[in-house]
């Protein structure tokens, strides 16, 4: 009852929003043929920053999708079931959507979405970037999001991070707990993990992705399709981005209520952790960046780690398709 009722009040949340007119006109919608199909399905991983995939599900309804499934699945493995057809979308960090678009996976990038998500803590032996040479840095996976995203910051100051980072893989543990209990230097942590750790009084930041340059420039999370899909179903493409945009401004306006219906649908479990996350992460910025500098920068940085071979230039031209998101900050009056 209580989770009917939260969809109740993020429906009229939703009605409210578009009379504000924060989401553009819907002549576009009238304009567009119906979606080729009728059926998407979009990862479901642990995580606040990417709350506009989660409250995307009636959006998509209004976009003409009746079939609308949320796939569970580890958060390591999204863009591998992206590349093997098991989810037609996710949103996704944008340094790891790298690795596998070097690798020639069916993958295509299609918009940013928001910059700002990740903060990098240490301790009292660690008070900047440089700090982390010789130390231990915690990851529960070499190749996790975490692990590509220290990668490039390691890479953009001058460190080697193969040689000159004690990584520590941390599974099944996770990375914080190891922290918290002094048994590593230093981790890369994802909403709610920063907003838990300065609840708790424990470490320092040293890398604010949402405020510190050159971090804040790019996007963090972008949205990322199956390439046969979007080769396929360009209609549906374009609505699926569509209503993915327009709940990236509905987090913007109204993040209480999204931040209740992440606690109420069981992607977070905390409302005042949610609520912050929400708050700080700059989503409005899906209108003033150019994925495109993001992809290159991430490019780069990992091409200097050794981690792909690709140039940014073959990686953009073969694994990413604004065409979509152009017309729609057109019609979104970006």
């Amino acid at each position: 009852m209580q989770i009917m009722q939260s969809r109740r009040h993020f429906l009229a949340s939703l009605s409210t929003a578009g009379a504000a007119g924060i989401f553009g006109s819907r002549a576009s919608l009238a304009d567009e043929r119906p979606p080729e199909t009728v059926a998407v399905r979009l990862s479901k991983v642990p995580g606040i920053c990417i709350a506009p995939q989660y409250v995307a599900e009636e959006l998509l309804a209004a976009e003409g999708f009746t079939d609308v499934h949320y796939v569970e699945l580890p958060a390591a493995i999204q863009h591998a079931a992206l590349a093997r057809g098991e989810i037609d979308f996710s949103l996704h960090f944008a340094a790891p959507l790298v690795i596998p678009l070097d690798a020639g996976e069916p993958i295509t990038v299609l918009a940013g979405v928001h910059p700002g998500c990740f903060e990098v803590f240490g301790n009292e032996h660690v008070r900047s970037v440089t700090d982390l040479k010789g130390k231990k840095v915690g990851v529960q996976a070499l190749g996790s999001s975490p692990h590509v995203f220290l990668t490039s910051i390691a890479a953009y100051i001058g460190l080697d991070p193969a040689t000159e980072i004690d990584w520590v893989t941390t599974a099944p543990a996770r990375p914080m707990d190891l922290f918290a209990d002094g048994k590593i230097d230093a981790f890369l942590g994802l909403p709610p993990e920063p907003q838990e750790l300065r609840s708790r009084k424990i470490g320092q930041v040293i890398v604010d992705s949402a405020v510190d340059l050159p971090w804040s420039q790019y996007f963090c999370c972008m949205l990322a399709g199956n390439t046969d899909f979007i080769h396929n179903y360009p209609v549906a493409t374009k609505r699926v981005l569509r209503a993915i945009l327009k709940a990236t401004d509905l987090c913007v306006v109204e993040p209480e209520r999204v931040a209740q219906r992440l606690v109420d649908d069981g992607f977070t479990a905390r409302y005042d952790y949610a609520i912050q996350a929400l708050t700080e992460i700059p989503y409005a910025k899906w209108r003033d960046y150019d994925p495109e500098d993001t992809m290159r920068f991430y490019a780069l940085r990992l091409h200097e780690a050794g981690m792909i071979r690709s140039s940014p230039n073959k990686l953009i031209a073969e694994g990413t398709d604004w065409r979509f998101l152009n017309e729609l900050k057109r019609e979104l009056k970006a």
